[in-house]
């Protein structure tokens, strides 16, 4: 058992040098292992938002979700519950919301906070900013500005 998983660690190099010193070899091992960490991310599944094609190509069953709105609330609350899923365009403001079936009370949850987040930013009456500004920007338009007067004050009789 521990010959057969040494044997299977075990790897292969072969280069041509004229002289074969140690940063030439330091040099030949830090590029096998890249190359064995770049073959080892392509093979690992993503997690999280991803492309249709990509949470298409994991072999679970998707299930979808209309969703009106940003993606981008959708994407900070998903990521704290840790559920891999796509969005697809349909329209204007109207995405379809791709994910796994196995993940689905975790969606479930992640969508009722999602909404709970929407109806609060709803409820606020916050004027935004630029609102604020056209409507300042309308009133001094509508409203000349005044001239202040200058009065002087009387002198005192006694001086």
């Amino acid at each position: 058992m521990i010959d057969e998983d040494v044997s299977r660690r075990t790897i292969a190099l072969s280069m041509r040098t004229g002289k074969l010193t140690a940063r030439v070899l330091a040099y030949a091992l830090r590029a096998a292992g890249r190359k064995i960490q770049k073959e080892r991310r392509a093979h690992q599944t993503p997690h999280g938002r991803q492309s249709v094609k990509k949470l298409m190509a994991h072999g679970a069953a998707t299930n979808s979700i209309e969703l009106t709105g940003a993606p981008k609330e959708f994407d900070r609350v998903a990521r704290k519950w840790n559920v891999d899923y796509a969005f697809y365009k349909t329209g204007p403001d109207k995405y379809l919301l791709f994910f796994k079936s196995g993940q689905a009370d975790a969606i479930t949850a992640c969508f009722g906070e999602y909404s709970r987040r929407v109806l609060d930013k709803a409820k606020t009456d916050r004027v935004p900013i630029r609102e604020q500004l056209k409507r300042a920007a309308a009133e001094i338009l509508h409203n000349p500005a005044h001239k202040k007067e200058r009065v002087k004050e009387a002198a005192h009789e006694d001086r």
